[in-house]
């Protein structure tokens, strides 16, 4: 697959394909990164950073919509992810982070099977069901690639980050159903001891100092 130099935009956050992402954009390089994309319709890499540095893998978005122009040049943003990539080389020729990269796709485009979708999903509706909103819109449940769906916004960056390298759709599916097999009871948990909070253990309310 031909290589291409894509502009990045390094952050604590992982993109998969068709999510979106609301942005604040306020840094100057950022702004200029941003300005050419919106002139040329063109796409940039999103990729987690680190205290180590940025991760040899992300997902190129577009801008989908503007929300908000500031007066001073920042701009309140929505994208969209589209295809995933691998960082291949990094360029610091512009006053934004570039690099050389691969873009790459699932190894085998066979859909995963039914009942690994139906598991899947009966971990996400569990989760759903805890009334917890979701940050950044309702997933997309016809997706082909439904694992990306499920996944997006859970906290853990590092398992979504597994999932973002994983070239096969049946794996991501197991790996999100057993992911929320194990995060859903200790959600529950932490969502009962904030209501027990402000009691004293006993269902009474703590006395107040």
């Amino acid at each position: 697959m031909a290589r291409v130099l894509l502009p990045l935009f390094p952050l604590s956050v992982v993109v998969f394909p068709r999510t979106p992402m609301p942005l604040h954009i306020f840094e100057d390089r950022y702004k200029e990164m941003i300005g050419e994309a919106l002139e040329n319709g063109t796409e940039f890499g999103i990729v987690q950073a680190t205290e180590d540095g940025i991760l040899n893998a992300g997902c190129s978005v577009r801008v989908s919509e503007v929300l908000k122009r500031y007066d001073d040049g920042r701009l309140d943003i929505l994208v969209v992810g589209v295809r995933r990539f691998q960082v291949l080389q990094l360029d610091t020729q512009r006053s934004f982070l570039r690099a050389e990269v691969e873009f790459y796709d699932d190894e085998d485009a066979a859909p995963a099977p039914p009942e690994a979708r139906l598991r899947a999903l009966e971990e996400y509706r569990r989760l759903h069901e805890l009334g917890l909103p979701r940050p950044y819109g309702e997933a997309q449940l016809s997706d082909p690639q439904l694992s990306f769906q499920l996944a997006f916004g859970l906290p853990d960056l590092n398992f979504l980050q597994v999932l973002l390298h994983d070239r096969s759709e049946s794996s991501r599916l197991k790996q999100v159903t057993e992911y929320l097999a194990r995060y859903i009871p200790r959600l529950r948990e932490t969502e009962r001891m904030k209501r027990l909070a402000p009691l004293n253990g006993h269902g009474q309310r703590a006395p107040e100092l």
